[in-house]
């Protein structure tokens, strides 16, 4: 019996790498350090209800992934969002001009990870910290000391900065791994009893601490009753500020909320704030995967195309693909 092939990750990438392999008929083994899939796409319950913390919406415009986006409407975790947009520059709102269509997974961002996962094997809460090769197959190590295997193949489906770590024993992959730069994001969620006085349901911003905010309520499906937003700083700002305590970044955030749209605005009733130390890749490429076949070893991530959902998911399929190819 051929040893299955263990996929590190469980973000879309990693997700789209493994559904594309399963049903090409192999056998997989997902790990992910987190408690549950998604990765950025992944959401956060709260006494606020459940809050979009990392994507907020995405677009399709490769035609395999707008047919990937129509599964999941036709499936029920998707719809389009559909939000009165404004811009903000130099501290002067005005209405976006923006009329591109987005998605968001129902009734929550990981609504999408759970639906492609479905009943794949996956091992949460356990971070991979080495991948090694035997005489025939690879092998994991996890940072308990545990170790994973055989596999026939693997597929590192993590932020660059992450893969580069795993990806010592094939130097040529480390190094264009490593040449990623990837920014970081804090996120803030924050909940008032009483509605705000906008009409904003997103805004792109700059020229401010932020750069994005969005009523997460008003997004299709949110089971809240407060009126919920989410805030994310610039990456110039995160940058700045990466080690700041959770309660001053609120703070601070939501000292620039209020200065955006210029109001009065009560203390939040719920309040929470999130790092993600790799948010978005520095500058776009068109690697679409890295791959070395003859090893076995494959890596995919939206780092490694446009740094969007789309980019992320077409990453995943083309690791599968190449996988594939090889065994053929």
């Amino acid at each position: 019996m051929t040893a299955p092939i263990a996929i590190i990750g469980t973000g879309i990438a990693g997700l789209a790498a493994a559904q594309a392999l399963q049903q090409a008929g192999l056998s997989v083994q997902l790990f992910d350090k987190s408690r549950g899939p998604g990765g950025r796409m992944s959401s956060k319950r709260s006494e606020a209800g459940s809050l979009d913390m990392g994507a907020q919406y995405f677009t399709a415009r490769d035609r395999r992934f707008v047919n990937q986006v129509q599964q999941w409407v036709t499936a029920g975790c998707v719809e389009q969002w559909t939000p009165q947009l404004y811009n903000s520059n130099a501290g002067v709102l005005s209405p976006s001009p923006d009329e591109q269509v987005r998605w968001v997974g129902t009734p929550r961002m990981s609504a999408i990870a759970r639906q492609m996962l479905g009943e794949l094997p996956v091992e949460y809460s356990c971070r991979i910290t080495e991948v090694f090769r035997g005489t025939q197959h690879w092998h994991l190590q996890d940072a308990e000391g545990r170790g994973h295997g055989p596999f026939s193949q693997v597929v590192i489906a993590l932020p660059a900065p992450q893969a580069t770590a795993l990806l010592a024993t094939v130097p040529k992959l480390a190094a264009a791994a490593a040449g990623v730069q990837m920014d970081p994001t804090w996120a803030v969620a924050l909940a008032f009893d009483a509605p705000l006085q906008t009409a904003m349901q997103g805004c792109f911003i700059q020229d401010s601490p932020l750069d994005w905010v969005a009523r997460d309520r008003s997004k299709p499906g949110r089971d809240t009753n407060r009126d919920t937003w989410v805030l994310h700083a610039s990456a110039s700002w995160s940058r700045q500020h990466i080690d700041l305590s959770r309660e001053a970044v609120i703070e601070r955030l939501h000292g620039a909320f209020a200065e955006l749209l210029d109001c009065v605005m009560p203390p939040p009733s719920f309040s929470l704030a999130h790092r993600w130390l790799y948010a978005r890749p520095v500058g776009g490429r068109e690697w679409s995967s890295l791959a070395d076949a003859d090893l076995g070893l494959y890596v995919c991530g939206d780092w490694c195309l446009s740094g969007r959902v789309e980019g992320a998911w077409l990453s995943g399929n083309d690791a599968a693909r190449k996988l594939l190819a090889h065994l053929e």
